[in-house]
């Protein structure tokens, strides 16, 4: 491993966020790891993007989009951190339009909403006790499923 390359890795390791979360911690590490590992004999700006689309689609593969665009930050977030802190005519290789492109960050689902009255009417059609319960513990009660099947007696009060 280069001496530049381990010390930028070993500083951007150690820089305080705000406290970041385990987790993204985590992240960040097996990301700059795997990078560490496959690019650590070269000097940072002698990679290129070419070098990086297939470096991030063997560390990616198989994981869901969120996944893809989140090691692509994680990368794009390294080499921009050399460049402000070590380097500033460093050229962040992670910022090529085609790679932005392939590791995006996955669209929103978006849920379709069923009318108030809609479900009211699911609920006064519904003849057994038990099942219009649940369906009411989970419209007025924000209740998930498995949380309705999971009380017990106990977990009632006083009724």
């Amino acid at each position: 491993m280069s001496h530049e390359s381990r010390t930028s890795h070993q500083s951007f390791s150690r820089v305080p966020e705000d406290e970041p979360k385990k987790n993204t911690i985590n992240s960040y590490r097996i990301t700059l790891s795997r990078f560490s590992y496959d690019f650590g004999d070269r000097q940072l700006d002698s990679i290129s993007s070419e070098e990086i689309l297939p470096f991030l689609t063997s560390i990616t593969e198989g994981t869901k989009q969120a996944t893809k665009h989140s090691r692509y930050s994680h990368l794009r977030s390294f080499f921009n951190f050399i460049r402000e802190t070590l380097n500033q005519n460093l050229q962040n290789p992670c910022d090529k339009p085609m790679l932005k492109k392939l590791f995006r960050p996955a669209r929103a689902m978006h849920w379709k909403i069923i009318e108030k009255e809609t479900i009211d009417e699911v609920i006064f059609r519904t003849t057994k006790a038990r099942n219009r319960l649940l369906l009411e513990l989970m419209a007025r009660g924000g209740m998930r499923v498995s949380e309705v099947l999971n009380l017990t007696p106990n977990d009632v009060d006083s009724r």
